[in-house]
């Protein structure tokens, strides 16, 4: 009895000095033992989110105290916000900079801003000294888009007693369905979009929709016309009935100026005259005309970029409109993505293959999934039955890599 009693208390003694060395060995290193169960997480951002620019990140946390960086209590930490980057080195301190931000303060919640395009978040718990504790607590990495329409951007001064307005066009006007609006620029000068100038802009006519956001890109769609090469006066048709009309300059980045140099919005109304037409008649080659500026792009990715097997293709579209497949309306259409193909014949319908994706609703993104490598993608702007326009409106192939499975560090 005495000889396992005694049994009993050695293997007490000696575990008892196994933890209490494991522990100051931990100290010793400036590795703290993780609290047990210890876990964080995202509270409200599920895997997959599309997210606005600036937003708010809310930090969830289990079996652990969230504390002050500096206060050095048992089963206790605080968190750290990965974002784009990997964990760091666990027997360091969590590095502090744009990609690694710190919340020494005790906060479990911040809000954060985020450039356009894919993007990684992970949560890390630091201890008194933010150095990770041992095991590392860490959420599981998030991925998230950033829609760039969200982006708010810096805004151009303006010069005080700047105008723009209609030249030739009254509020309460009525106009042909397809007419020519005029426009004008007082105390300012008019210079194509990209031009880094001082005290220059170029128009947008905004139609049947409110003032834009002042603190971001002016949309480009059948609401927003951009104007970006300089025009004073545009061709546009408007279906019988009201309309309201207002110009807006917008600075090298179709951002609006800071005060804004924009119109008072006017009524008109568009009625059918004898002789003007309604729409443009198609092209006696079989294919519908386009307008000479007309432009087709990527919003994302760019050229050459490194993307995510799982990505959301972003497409734009200037000086057209975007309408489903199947509407005949003048200087419209409907994107098409083809992937790992060349450009298809221009003079007949664009192929519905996995190659070649039709975006006949009227779509202006698409989640697509790519084995890793190298890859090209193009997008071709297609009429109301899937020809493509004359001259074509199009973009060149570019190429993309696709990133293979991430390899997990063993610790």
């Amino acid at each position: 009895m005495l000889r396992t009693m005694w049994i009993h208390m050695f293997v007490a003694l000696s575990l008892g000095g196994l933890a209490s060395a494991t522990a100051t060995a931990q100290e010793a290193s400036g590795h703290k033992a993780a609290p047990p169960g210890a876990r964080v997480f995202f509270i409200g951002l599920e895997d997959g989110s599309t997210v606005p620019s600036r937003f708010m990140v809310k930090f969830g946390s289990e079996n652990v105290d969230i504390v002050s960086a500096g206060v050095n209590k048992p089963n206790s930490g605080h968190h750290h916000l990965l974002i784009d980057a990997p964990l760091p080195a666990p027997d360091h301190p969590i590095p502090n900079d744009p990609n690694h931000l710190h919340f020494g303060k005790g906060q479990t919640e911040a809000e954060i801003i985020l450039s356009p395009g894919e993007h990684t978040l992970q949560l890390l718990l630091g201890d008194q000294d933010h150095v990770p504790h041992d095991p590392p607590v860490a959420s599981e990495v998030v991925h998230v888009r950033v829609d760039a329409a969200t982006v708010e951007k810096p805004r151009t001064p303006s010069p005080a007693g700047a105008s723009v307005f209609f030249d030739g066009l009254q509020d309460g006007a009525t106009i042909p369905t397809h007419a020519t609006i005029r426009f004008g620029v007082s105390g300012m000068s008019v210079a194509p979009a990209g031009t880094d100038a001082p005290n220059t802009g170029h128009h947008h006519l905004v139609i049947d929709a409110p003032t834009p956001d002042l603190d971001r890109e002016i949309p480009s769609d059948p609401n927003h016309l951009h104007f970006g090469k300089g025009q004073t006066q545009a061709e546009v048709t408007l279906s019988p009935g009201p309309h309201t009309l207002q110009l807006v300059l917008g600075d090298k980045d179709h951002v609006p100026h800071d005060p804004p140099v924009v119109s008072p919005i006017i009524h008109v109304t568009a009625a059918d005259q004898a002789g003007s037409p309604a729409a443009q008649a198609e092209a006696p080659t079989g294919r519908t005309p386009a307008p000479p500026d007309a432009a087709v792009y990527f919003v994302y990715p760019p050229k050459g970029a490194l993307i995510y097997p799982r990505t959301t293709v972003r497409f734009g579209l200037r000086n057209m409109g975007v309408a489903p497949a199947g509407v005949t309306k003048a200087n419209t259409g409907h994107h098409h993505l083809l992937i790992d193909v060349e450009t298809p014949p221009l003079d007949r319908p664009i192929p519905n293959d996995p190659k070649h994706l039709h975006f006949g609703a009227g779509q202006t993104e698409k989640k697509i999934v790519l084995p890793p490598g190298k890859h090209t993608l193009q997008l071709i702007l297609g009429d109301a039955q899937h020809i493509p326009f004359d001259p074509p409106v199009m973009t060149e192939r570019i190429e993309v890599t696709v990133m293979g499975p991430r390899k997990h560090r063993k610790r």
